[in-house]
This record gives structure tokens, C-alpha cells and sequence, in this order.
């Protein structure tokens, strides 16, 4: 069983166990050794001369792969300002036109005034005041949840919180209680989820993804190893550990837009019945589904009460208002009897970590709840149509450069997804950080490497495409440089 140690920076000794680092245990050793060493160096511009730290005295996840993948994007970005990008997988800029924060603020407060009887000066104080741990528009969102997904369940087992990365490491955070709790990952990983888990200090354990070809449909349907997932619960077991949840993203999965079946969420939701773990569930790309096409969320299926449910609102209202929510509706028992839920336990987490998810930033998407009567199916299917038309002016385009007939190197293929953001490409050579700086200097496009989003080895011959933020005509011409790219560097 592979085990990649919460760091992400070593692998797990042979009992499961993590070998000590300099995260931990001789961490202060290495603070003064950093000063020692540092004694007659020179100080980098603006910092005193004993402030210098060493960089492997500090916590070993700020050296993981995942957590330096976004800032490296970043960068490359910013130095070839006029390459292609397919590297971000960012909202359509045209829909922010339709953003009026003052309307929808306005929209809510006549809410609390009209529905919850607080008068002006009351509802805008709720707004202008640290608020509830457990947030402010749980109501409106457990209804819009039960009207466009299926998923019926009461306000207090929601938390909103700020955007789905919060949600993610509070999951994380409760769930994982000694070292002998591991949390499988669909692999390759969203870099949030596993990033996550190397600041907490959470091992974390892969199960390949599986892709397979739908056929007449001109799909591309992805699921679970199975058998892999049976060994690694086996293994888990033999080496006195267990799996306390498994991650996955059922619906157009980031990096790599697999598509889980039917016959595949019930499977997985019996396995996790059976090896007693709970599922986290990322929902955050299924409102791009194709219709009819849509699949149930699995918290919406039998055997939904394993699942924590993941849910963002930035990809279908607004990004920058860094609004999410996690649906734990598990019952928690205490030592003395008294029952509640796991999202009383997120929301104590939550008060020791951001406090509260803005009150004016829960206004603005409550707002937008409002204006369309509690449901989003409006408001996301002119959005999902964009990127149901990007995603297949991409595959066309693929098919047009570089499919059968047009003479391309030998190796090259991608997926053909259904909905979501990615295609993910495999190469027949190395595609790392090397190869992505000849691409952006010589050949003027980007896109990211696939071996980021990988627990341990894996993707080092693939890339992800985005084409959730390009324009048209652009997402045409990025394909032309692609083209040209992988002919001049593929034998």
C-alpha cells in the first residue's frame, strides 16, 4: 500500500508510520541550527540580519509538490503574459456583467427584514457583525439543495464556508483523529484536497482512476479501481490502520474529468458501507452536465448518510465571494449520550480557524438565491451551456490537429469528457516543468502538468487542458500552438 506521509515531502515506514522530520520531531534543532549557519550570512534585502530562517526548519508541507503548483502556474503566467493559457480552471469572465453585489445585498436584507421580522437597522448590523460559526444562509441553501439536487436535508447540517477549500480541510481536520486514520484519494487528486492534507499533517493513500470509453455516446465515463480500493482498506487493516474516508469527485472530476456511472456511485457507496468510512463528495463541477445526461449526486442515493457532501458557489454565481458549504448531517455521539451532528463539530472547528464566512459575502449569494426562488437550475444552465460549448470546440478542435488522418505524433491522445472543465492529454514524452517553459517561450501556449495532481509517481507523460475561461477564437488558436508544440517536441 502506498502511503503518501502528511509532509508530502517522505513515504511511510513499513508499519504505515511516518519517520519523524524536521517538521517535527528536531524541529528545534533545526531553528538553531538555521541561526548558526546564518550567523555571518548576508540578510536578504529588507530582513534583519537574525530573522533569516532555514527553509527545512518550517513545516514540510510548505515543500510538498501540491502546495507549489498554483504559485509555479502563476509565475509562468506572469512572465509570458501573451501565451494561450489552458493552465486555470477560472469562471467565464462574461457572466460577472450579471453580478450587481448591491442589488442582491439589498435582495437579502428585505429577506431578513420581510421573512425573519428583524427591522433595517438589526439586518444590516447582521451583516456588518462577526456572525455564526455555522453561517447565515444555511436555510436558503439546504432548500436549494433539495429543489435542484435531490439532496433533502435540514439547515443545521450545513456549514457555509469560505469556498469549498475551507469545507475540505474541516472535513479533514474533524474526521482524522490519530495517526492510524488514512483518507483515500481518487488519483490523480484535486492539489486543494491533497495541499489540505499536507498542512494537517493527514496521510493520505491513492486509488487510481479508471477511464473507459462509452462508445456511442462520444463519451468518456471514469470510476474507481475497486479492486485497488478493496486492497487498500486490506492493507490498511494488516498494518493496524484504517481509512476513515475516501475523496472523490463523482461529477467531472479536477484534474482529470472523469464521470462516475451510476453502476459506480452505488458501488461505492456499498463499499464504504462495508469498510465503515465516509465518502467526501466535490461537487463542484456538476452543474456542467449535459441534459438529460445528469447523475445523483451520491448523497442523494441509498446509502447517502456516508457522504459528506462539498459544494461551492463560486463556479456557478461568483468566485471572488469565496462562498462554499459541507453538508454533515452524520450524528455524533459524546461521552455522555448526547447526540448531534458532525456539522457542530465543523462549525466549532471553523470558529478557531476563520471565525465566520463573511456576513456581506453570504448576503450576496443569498441574494442571487432569492431572485431566482431558491433555486439555481436558471442561473446555472446558461453557464453550463458555455462550457458545454467550450468543452466540445476544444475536443473538435483536438480532432481537427492532432486525431487520425491529420499526420500526428505517434502516442498522443486525450479523454473526451461530458461536462466539467478538463481534457486531460497523454504525451509520449515527459510533460514537466521544462517542457511547459519551451511551450510557453517558443510555441506561445500553457497548460499544467499532470504529475501535480498525482499522489507519489504518475502523469508525468500527461497534461491538463482548461478551456472554462477562453473565448472561442482562442480556445482555436491555443489548439493551432498546441499542435505545433507537440509536433516539434514528440518523436
Amino acid at each position: 500500500m502506498t502511503i503518501r506521509t502528511g509532509t508530502g515531502t517522505g513515504t511511510a515506514n513499513a508499519n504505515g508510520t511516518k519517520p519523524a522530520t524536521g517538521a517535527g520531531a528536531g524541529a528545534a534543532e533545526g531553528v538553531a541550527a538555521g541561526a548558526a549557519a546564518g550567523a555571518g550570512a548576508p540578510a536578504a534585502p529588507g530582513v534583519a540580519a537574525g530573522a533569516v530562517l532555514r527553509r527545512d526548519a518550517l513545516h514540510g508541507s510548505l515543500g510538498s509538490p501540491a502546495m507549489g503548483s498554483i504559485n509555479f502556474l502563476n509565475e509562468v503566467m506572469g512572465r509570458f503574459p501573451d501565451a494561450i493559457s489552458f493552465a486555470p480552471g477560472a469562471p467565464h469572465t462574461s457572466f460577472f456583467a450579471e453580478i450587481d453585489t448591491a442589488r442582491h445585498t439589498a435582495r437579502y436584507l428585505r429577506h431578513l427584514e420581510e421573512e425573519r421580522g428583524l427591522g433595517r437597522e438589526q439586518a444590516e448590523r447582521l451583516l456588518y457583525q462577526y456572525g455564526p460559526s455555522r453561517g447565515l444562509i444555511n436555510g436558503l441553501v439546504a432548500d436549494a439543495l433539495r429543489t435542484d439536487q435531490g439532496i433533502d436535508v435540514p439547515p443545521e447540517s450545513l456549514v457555509i464556508t469560505v469556498g469549498c477549500q475551507e469545507a475540505m480541510l474541516l472535513a479533514l481536520r474533524a474526521l482524522v483523529a490519530s495517526p492510524a486514520d488514512l483518507v483515500a484519494v481518487v488519483n490523480p487528486c484535486f492539489v486543494g484536497l491533497s495541499g489540505a492534507a499536507s498542512v494537517l499533517g493527514v496521510d493520505l493513500v491513492p486509488v487510481d482512476d479508471t477511464e473507459e470509453d462509452t462508445g456511442g455516446t462520444g463519451g468518456t465515463e471514469g470510476g474507481i479501481d475497486f479492486a485497488q480500493l478493496d486492497e487498500v482498506c486490506r492493507a490498511a487493516r494488516r498494518a493496524g490502520r484504517r481509512i476513515r474516508a475516501l475523496y472523490a469527485a463523482p461529477d467531472f472530476s479536477n484534474p482529470s474529468g472523469g464521470f462516475m456511472s451510476l453502476e459506480a456511485r452505488h458501488r461505492l457507496l456499498a463499499v464504504a458501507e462495508r469498510e465503515d468510512f465516509l465518502v467526501l463528495e466535490d461537487n463542484a463541477y456538476a452543474f456542467t452536465a449535459e441534459q438529460p445526461g445528469a447523475l445523483p449526486p451520491l448523497k442523494a442515493l441509498p446509502g447517502g448518510e456516508r457522504v459528506v457532501h462539498l459544494g461551492t458557489f463560486a463556479k456557478v454565481c461568483m468566485p471572488g465571494a469565496r462562498v462554499g458549504y459541507v453538508v454533515a448531517d452524520q450524528p455524533v455521539r459524546d461521552a455522555s449520550g448526547r447526540t448531534g451532528l458532525l456539522a457542530d463539530e465543523l462549525a466549532t472547528l471553523k470558529s478557531m480557524v476563520t471565525v465566520n464566512t463573511s456576513p456581506l459575502s453570504q448576503a450576496v449569494i443569498g441574494g442571487i438565491l432569492l431572485e431566482h426562488g431558491g433555486s439555481l437550475a436558471s442561473v446555472v444552465r446558461a453557464k453550463a451551456e458555455l462550457y458545454q460549448r467550450n468543452l466540445r470546440l476544444l475536443l473538435d478542435a483536438l480532432d481537427r490537429g492532432l486525431g487520425p488522418g491529420t499526420g500526428a505524433p505517434a502516442g498522443v491522445s486525450w479523454n473526451r469528457p461530458r461536462g466539467g472543465f478538463f481534457v486531460r492529454v497523454r504525451l509520449p514524452v515527459a510533460a514537466d516543468e521544462r517542457l511547459l517553459e519551451r511551450s510557453a517561450r517558443e510555441f506561445g501556449v500553457l497548460w499544467t502538468p499532470m504529475s501535480h495532481f498525482y499522489l507519489g509517481d504518475g502523469g508525468d507523460r500527461e497534461l491538463r487542458l482548461a478551456c472554462s475561461y477562453l473565448d472561442p477564437d482562442t480556445i482555436e488558436e491555443g489548439v493551432v500552438r498546441l499542435t505545433r508544440f507537440l509536433h516539434a517536441v514528440c518523436p
